[in-house]
């Protein structure tokens, strides 16, 4: 058999330290007594998890205007109905460069707003 260079697999944990309000330390202090968490750190860990599945970092794509602008009249008419927002993120594009594409589409009257 030969060696694998792969890493194992295991997760690295680090910690963190945070300052909070008494009155917050006080109400996890209570869900924890109350059952719902096991201590201060299972409490920190669920919160975290908690709020980055909540959030959404879309990463756009560096195109130019003009193919910028054919891809958000093609989404468009794909779609029966679409907000822009909704077109930034499927598309990747820049939302103001949407907005931009948007407003100027309904100029053409190439778009119709819903």
């Amino acid at each position: 058999m030969i060696a694998s260079d792969k890493k194992a697999s295991h997760s690295v944990s680090i910690s963190i330290g945070a300052k909070i309000a008494s009155e917050e330390a006080r109400q996890i202090r209570e869900l924890i007594e109350a059952g719902v968490y096991l201590n201060e750190s299972d409490f920190v860990r669920d919160a975290i998890r908690h709020r980055l599945s909540e959030i959404k970092v879309i990463k756009c794509r560096d195109v130019d205007y003009e193919t910028a602008k054919k891809e958000v009249l093609g989404y468009f008419k794909d779609q029966e109905e679409a907000y822009p927002d909704e077109a930034s993120e499927d598309l990747g594009l820049d939302f103001d460069l949407v907005m931009k594409i948007t407003e100027e589409l309904r100029k053409e009257g190439r778009l119709e707003a819903a």
